[in-house]
């Protein structure tokens, strides 16, 4: 063996060895979201992390439900997958779970893909299958914000947006003022997607009549980003498969409040998720022995969506307890705290100051101050906190006793 060789050769077992040592046997995490500063380093001073070193503080951090972590249940399950090839058909996991996700949503159909917006992208191309087609949805919706355009930049086909109302839905009048005639110098319209729930609402069951009723009477097809979609099922009650009975493709995500690693479901029709499959090679989705991670899927759905009404009640708690206070300028819309998000408004003071001082620890020995709250500033006035279900009632109160002694300091009226 020469030299060469011998170093490939070492390098490979190298690598063998790291893998079985770590990831197959999957070992436990060092704390859960309740950890010791000196494991955090992100969007926070130096002073700040020495100050919360020394007073020995825990993060509790509520920026997003992609946060979750797989449970030692789904670990099991991951290290335990029947495999096969996936590409050809063949893994054995991944058609265990696809079917599961089209008989929950009463599709014919099912396609594991890698993420949300890989879901959303195969739908849109999938829909709009002629070039120069158009697409609606809403301006906060996550096609729109947050997946870099790509309708346009990889299926060609324009995105038209309309204003959301305060409750999530947009006016289905403007949507129809929208839609194009057969005049060959416009667009086609084809699609209109919606996002369910959307920063946290559920959307009204009888827009969603409305509007299944206008794409009927319009021959639009319709797609519901479905990405917490089991949260509005819990919230309303209403079974998901009859939420999205009038819609031709939804997508639900596996990775945010149901915790497993990675992945998204489309479902639709046979023909859809057939087209689906094709699209999904070509955008690099097709994956191989993939029902190591199908597996964890399958255990988030029978495990965590039982328990999704827990964080949508630790939600409700937070916002009360902000609310209680009668601070002139912090409130949560109770009108819209349907789920597990908790937009809190901000009228007198920034976003970024209030996010910033929640990961502050003050020197001083007041316990309600001894948490480090992590939160996202989504504008200058738009502060928001997400639950999942690593966050147990015991942080949910160091939350709360955090997020008043902070409103308290910042509000001058409750601090006189």
């Amino acid at each position: 063996m020469t030299t060469m060789m011998y170093a490939v050769h070492t390098c490979h077992i190298a690598v063998i060895v790291l893998l079985k040592n770590s990831w197959l046997r999957f070992p436990k995490r060092s704390g859960l979201i309740a950890r010791k500063m000196s494991s955090y380093g992100v969007g926070i001073s130096e002073e700040t992390r020495s100050y919360a070193t020394a007073k020995n503080a825990v993060i509790i951090d509520l920026r997003s439900d992609t946060l979750t972590k797989p449970s030692e249940a789904m670990k099991m399950a991951m290290y335990n997958a029947d495999l096969g090839d996936d590409v050809y058909g063949e893994d054995p996991t991944v058609k265990k779970l696809e079917k599961k996700a089209a008989d929950l949503l009463g599709k014919e159909a099912a396609v594991f893909v890698t993420s949300g917006t890989m879901g959303n992208l195969i739908a849109i191309m999938n829909h709009c299958d002629v070039r120069g087609s158009e697409a609606y949805c809403g301006e906060e919706s996550h096609t729109n914000l947050h997946e870099q355009g790509g309708a346009a930049q990889l299926g060609g086909v324009t995105l038209s947006t309309l204003p959301n109302e305060s409750n999530g839905t947009f006016d289905l009048k403007k949507l129809e003022s929208k839609l194009r005639s057969d005049r060959l110098h416009e667009p086609i319209s084809k699609l209109v997607i919606v996002e369910n729930t959307i920063n946290g609402k559920v959307l009204p069951q009888s827009w969603i009549d409305d509007l299944v009723i206008l794409a009927k009477k319009r021959n639009l097809k319709l797609h519901m980003d479905g990405a917490r979609l089991w949260n509005a099922s819990v919230a309303s009650g209403i079974p998901a498969k009859d939420i999205v009975s009038g819609f031709d493709s939804v997508t639900f995500c596996l990775s945010k409040g149901l915790g497993a690693p990675v992945g998204s479901l489309l479902c639709g029709s046979k023909s859809f998720v057939e087209r689906a499959r094709r699209i999904r090679k070509v955008l690099g989705g097709g994956m191989r022995q993939v029902g190591v991670l199908a597996a964890a899927g399958l255990v988030a759905i029978d495990e965590v969506i039982p328990i999704l009404k827990d964080d949508h009640r630790r939600a409700a708690s937070i916002m009360t307890a902000i609310n209680e206070m009668k601070s002139r300028i912090f409130s949560v819309d109770s009108k819209t705290t349907h789920t597990n998000m908790v937009m809190v408004t901000l009228n007198g003071c920034s976003a970024k100051k209030f996010a910033e001082r929640l990961q502050l620890v003050a020197d001083d020995d007041n316990d309600d101050d001894k948490a480090i709250v992590k939160s996202l500033a989504l504008n200058e006035s738009l502060v928001r906190f997400v639950l999942y279900h690593e966050i147990n009632d015991e942080l949910l109160n160091s939350v709360i006793r955090k997020v008043r002694y902070v409103i308290k300091e910042l509000d001058p009226v409750l601090n006189s």
